[in-house]
């Protein structure tokens, strides 16, 4: 498991909302908030956790709340999508659109497109 290095300091909250909007690695975050995590899950679901946690956070209202409170709460949210996916592989959640899209177990409905009559009824352009 990897966690910030004993010389870390304890998780600064202040501002948390915003400095976590300007972190682009999946490490960071799990720095940032403190949260362990296996080298090995985050590279096969790095994607998918931080999609998770990206719905989980969606799914809060952080108005009005101490900066501590909104730490501990987006760790904890960060630790709660990271086991979503240290249990169970990407496939069982289908966080992703194209996932869903694609279960085997809910198949698409049948439907009809529409294709404009226009569309395949222009002359071709000779060359």
């Amino acid at each position: 498991m990897c966690r910030c290095s004993a010389n870390c300091n304890p998780i600064n909250v202040n501002n948390i909302l915003e400095r976590l909007k300007r972190l682009s690695a999946a490490e960071e975050f799990f720095a940032v908030l403190w949260v362990s995590y296996d080298p090995k899950v985050l590279d096969v679901s790095r994607l998918h956790i931080m999609k998770r946690m990206g719905q989980y956070l969606a799914s809060e209202d952080f108005s009005d709340l101490p900066d501590r409170v909104i730490a501990a709460r987006a760790g904890a949210m960060l630790e709660r999508a990271y086991d979503d996916f240290a249990t169970s592989p990407p496939l069982t959640h289908r966080v992703f659109k194209v996932l869903k899209d694609h279960d085997p177990d809910n198949p698409a409905t049948p439907g009809r497109t529409f294709v404009p009559l226009d569309s395949f009824l222009m002359p071709f352009e000779k060359e």
